[in-house]
């Protein structure tokens, strides 16, 4: 969820009027931390079906009718633009009219471009930032209800303008009772049986495509059951604070990153519907015009974001799972920031150690042994593929070459496709924990693009010094290069 802010001044104490500067304290129902219990996620079953879902299942066909009819007579009638481009615009008009979840499926749909066709992942990003907001009043009622008092007994000033709004939660505004800006993200009324109520007809629907051949190369019923999982976890404010909370303790783990942040969590007022956090200024990372007027060196500050990144997935576990433009900023004193972890990945630890063993040999010494060993101690490959010197040879001719392209040259997208390929021909089974992962690859990839065309990524030692010290000091001696302030 983006939360663009315009030039504004710091949270330090400072800035903080000289009468507030004692705390005045408010304590909430989190107050020091959730409870374990509220860190449990409760997903619905996705096969359950009612009258309700019925009822709703006739909308949902009758508005798709009844865009594919006006797209009809839009393509008769224009003849300028494709039948593609028309349709997916109907689509996305669709989505718009059947509310949160379908818009939650059009921001997958356009965070995953590789994987969806292009006109309709296009007509999609307009859901990473346009979703109408949902009347003050009844934030004001929400955060009434979890905190137990009212809006104005809690806060100095809240804003009842959001500042921005996603499918599940919109962001307002606030000062807190100690003078501290801070924001409050309030979760949609009702959005838990709503969007569950939804995600049981889409796998209904999902289920039907299978019997199609896209539908099979879509694997749209798959879609569909990620789409509950990561839903039901989003919807689980508790679990979202706690998770960007461990993530920014995590950042100075190895003792460097300090050009890298992500807002702190003000415990003492959230609640289960309710997060409220720090408060930050600054531009998305995509937002070019703004960094080059400022002069930011932009190759090294995503350098620096997608080293904390890795650090994340591959040493602490959770890591962040939405890295889009609007989840990561540039502030104002030329940090970069994560924001809004309601999308969090968690590698489990043998596919930590397989990945580390990956990017050690793609970066340190080009053993792809290393890479067939960790592919058969998963059970990602069977042991009866061959001996690993005569497995990781094909890999190595596939993988190499592309290796020491830039990123203008070649797609991290298409590489880690052409991973998977490979593996499926060897007989292997995709593994699902590396499919956010790759993701996030690839919008980093999209900044690289236009930050630093010339970059090459896999190549970067600089990403692991943490993970590999003493094999990145030695590399980086025997090259002769000095790495950057972390």
């Amino acid at each position: 969820m983006a939360i663009l802010e315009p030039a504004g001044p710091a949270n330090t104490p400072e800035t903080i009027p000289a009468e507030v500067k004692h705390p005045i304290t408010f304590r909430g129902p989190y107050a020091g931390g959730p409870p374990p219990a509220a860190l449990e996620v409760d997903a619905p079953s996705l096969t359950a079906f009612g009258l309700r879902e019925v009822r709703h299942m006739v909308e949902i066909w009758l508005v798709f009718v009844l865009v594919l009819i006006r797209t009809l007579g839009r393509v008769v009638a224009k003849r300028g633009r494709s039948w593609a481009t028309e349709l997916s615009e109907g689509l996305v008009q669709a989505f718009e009219l059947l509310g949160p979840t379908f818009v939650k499926l059009g921001q997958l749909v356009a965070s995953s471009p590789g994987l969806f066709p292009r006109p309709l992942a296009d007509a999609c990003l307009r859901f990473l930032d346009e979703v109408p907001p949902f009347p003050a009043e009844t934030a004001r009622r929400i955060v009434c209800e979890d905190l137990g008092r009212a809006v104005h007994q809690v806060f100095r000033s809240f804003d009842d303008t959001p500042l921005s709004a996603a499918s599940i939660a919109q962001v307002h505004a606030c000062v807190l009772l100690d003078g501290r800006p801070a924001v409050l993200k309030v979760q949609r009324p009702d959005i838990k049986a709503r969007m569950n109520r939804d995600l049981r007809i889409m796998y209904r629907i999902a289920k039907l495509l299978m019997h199609t051949k896209a539908g099979r190369l879509a694997n749209t019923q798959g879609v569909i059951e990620d789409l509950h999982s990561v839903t039901n976890q989003e919807l689980n404010s508790a679990l979202e604070a706690y998770r960007q909370s461990k993530f920014r303790d995590n950042i100075p783990f190895f003792g460097d990153n300090k050009w890298v942040t992500a807002p702190e969590v003000y415990w003492d007022y959230c609640g289960p519907r309710v997060i409220c956090m720090e408060r930050m200024y600054g531009t998305p990372l995509d937002d070019f015009q703004e960094v080059e007027r400022r002069g930011i060196d932009g190759e090294l500050m995503l350098r620096r974001g997608v080293k904390v990144w890795m650090e994340a997935a591959l040493t602490h576990g959770p890591f962040h799972g939405d890295v889009h433009a609007g989840n990561l900023w540039l502030l104002e004193d030329d940090r970069a920031a994560y924001l809004d972890f309601g999308i969090m990945g968690d590698l489990p630890q043998e596919y930590r150690e397989a990945m580390r063993d990956a990017i050690y040999t793609m970066m340190i010494d080009n053993d792809f042994t290393r890479i067939v060993r960790a592919w058969k101690k998963l059970g990602i490959v069977p042991e009866s593929i061959g001996a690993d010197e005569v497995v990781a040879e094909q890999i190595k001719m596939v993988m190499e070459p592309m290796l020491s392209l830039t990123i203008g040259e070649v797609s991290l997208g298409e590489l880690m496709k052409q991973q998977l390929e490979m593996a499926e021909q060897f007989g292997a089974q995709s593994p699902k924990e590396l499919v956010l992962v790759t993701k996030q690859l690839m919008y980093f990839e999209r900044y690289a693009k236009v930050l630093a065309p010339d970059y090459v990524m896999i190549r970067d030692i600089f990403l692991v010094k943490n993970l590999f010290p003493e094999a990145v000091a030695k590399k980086a001696a025997e090259e002769g290069l000095t790495l950057p302030e972390a």
